[in-house]
């Protein structure tokens, strides 16, 4: 059954809550692109992601310069890439309403603490591919099957893959 862009969008949020980190990937001031591992902080319902940072970290200055970004997740099944638009924010309300007492590791002042910031990505374009539960067993055959026959999966056709315009 084709899929709609309002499913595909839920099925994205759903994939999405299955990470605590991701990938930002940046560019620096060279122009070549920088990756980092960041805690996910939350994921708004129009998909807006949100880490937390340090305003005096080499990505914030990098965002300012060039707020075009990458954001990667990726376990043994589930793969997500995101392209966007980043932005810095120090807004306090929107750092208490995502605050997390694990933060005080990075931030020993806690939620006013003069340090933290917040990278606010805004999704452009997103896309997933999910090999895990049913999907994997319908890959899985879909390999096999290619394998026998000396043919491709069709791997897009299980209903493990979608691209996304946001």
């Amino acid at each position: 059954m084709p899929s709609n862009a309002a499913d595909d969008r839920k099925r994205l949020e759903e994939l999405i809550g299955h990470f605590h980190a991701a990938m930002l990937v940046t560019h620096a001031e060279d122009g070549s692109l920088r990756a980092r591992p960041l805690s996910l902080a939350k994921v708004h319902d129009d998909g807006v992601l949100y880490f937390a940072t340090c305003i005096a970290s080499p990505k914030v200055a990098e965002l300012e310069r060039t707020p075009a970004v990458v954001v990667t997740m990726q376990d043994s099944r589930r793969y997500i890439s995101i392209s966007g638009t980043a932005r810095i924010t120090r807004d306090r309300a929107l750092i208490d309403r995502l605050w997390s007492e694990t933060w005080k590791l990075w931030f020993p002042n806690g939620k006013d603490d003069p340090e933290l910031c917040i990278v606010e990505v805004t999704p452009r374009q997103a896309e997933y591919w999910d090999q895990s539960g049913l999907h994997g067993v319908k890959f899985v055959l879909e390999a096999a099957k290619a394998y026998a026959t000396g043919t491709k999966p069709k791997s897009g056709e299980s209903g493990d893959h979608a691209k996304i315009h946001i």
